[in-house]
């Protein structure tokens, strides 16, 4: 595997190195996008959550650092019903966290950020990033078709064969197999959950033998022995997340990144508690009270407003107890130094690994 870095996805995108750094809102930055794509990997900024007139100024900076690739990430979940019984029980259940930091009432129970909408589409058609992601499936038929008409390129994820056998049919152009392993919100888009959890090494080979469009791997995946193994497994490409959560670049608090060089992969949890879908993170005292509540929450994202004013207010205090520490089961391999340092490390290695193996 000598030419490692040459593929379908790496002719198709331009990039010089088969590496993608994950979106991950409310981590990412577009100063970690452009390191990455100035490295020759594929920058991402997670758009979900940020008004689209920020997603128009996050591209422009890209783009005036950066002549490579990037991606752009938005989230094509259903638009959520507000269930009042069951917010206002959550209300209740955390009003006495807010009183611990001295906050004032929690918030009223609505959806802050919505699925890929007209207004997305807008901004896409606006800055045409090379790359557009999904997280949740595929969005509404008439956006999706339109992003596929401007001619950029999409990816979305999938957990599990029967995911990513729809994305093909719907069109995708490349599948992220997200394995059991991975931090973050887990892709699932059809429930049952359960039919996700899959670990990353048992996924990649199935989903690779399903589809003809490129599969990238993602899920524990933190140096360049994993890249090789995900490459073995047939995947043309893979997506790293926790991996680029301790670069310099990294947006995430100070508390958050302590915690996240103190953890090992025993200390990460499956959780609903934070945002009422399923989500990887380092078990803290907020995941801990809330077990055996969770299948009571609103529906997604709608517990995320909820929690917003009390997580920021954790964090300045220096106390990790209401953060969503979001984190794959590699964290124990976390890195300190600048995404485009650790973009050529792990090319590096990838090099060294693959060497020795012949």
């Amino acid at each position: 595997m000598s030419d490692w870095k040459r593929n379908r996805l790496t002719e198709r995108l331009n990039l010089n190195v088969p590496i993608i750094q994950a979106p991950m809102a409310g981590a990412s930055t577009p100063a970690m996008a452009t390191a990455v794509s100035r490295g020759g990997g594929l920058g991402s900024l997670g758009a979900g959550k940020q008004p689209s007139d920020k997603t128009r100024v996050d591209c422009q900076t890209i783009r005036a650092e950066t002549n490579g690739a990037y991606n752009l990430n938005f989230f094509a979940h259903e638009e959520p019903e507000v269930d009042l019984a069951r917010s206002e029980s959550m209300r209740e259940q955390i009003k006495p966290y807010f009183e611990e930091f001295g906050l004032e009432d929690v918030p009223r129970a609505e959806a802050t950020y919505e699925p890929f909408n007209e207004d997305h589409l807008a901004a896409v058609l606006d800055m045409m990033p090379p790359v557009v992601s999904f997280h949740y499936g595929l969005p509404r038929a008439d956006l999706f078709k339109a992003v596929k008409a401007a001619g950029l390129f999409t990816i979305s994820s999938a957990t599990n064969l029967r995911e990513a056998k729809e994305l093909e049919v719907g069109g995708i152009d490349a599948i992220i197999a997200q394995g059991y392993e991975a931090g973050g919100h887990r892709g699932t888009f059809a429930e049952p959950y359960e039919d996700g959890y899959l670990g990353t090494m048992a996924l990649v080979p199935q989903i690779v033998d399903a589809v003809s469009v490129p599969v990238i791997a993602a899920g524990g995946i933190m140096d360049g022995r994993g890249i090789a193994a995900a490459l073995a497994l047939g995947a043309e490409a893979v997506q790293m997340g926790t991996a680029f959560l301790c670069t310099s670049e990294s947006m995430i608090a100070e508390v958050y990144r302590d915690i996240l060089l103190e953890s090992d992969a025993n200390e990460t949890r499956l959780t609903h508690a934070f945002s009422g879908r399923p989500a990887r993170g380092i078990e803290n005292r907020y995941i801990r009270e809330m077990r055996g509540s969770e299948d009571r929450l609103p529906s997604f994202p709608i517990p995320d407003t909820l929690l917003r004013p009390l997580q920021i207010a954790s964090a300045e205090a220096g106390s990790g107890d209401f953060v969503s520490l979001w984190a794959g089961q590699g964290l124990g391999m976390s890195r300190t130094m600048a995404a485009g340092e650790l973009l050529e490390k792990l090319t590096a290695e990838t090099d060294e690994v693959l060497g020795r193996l012949g």
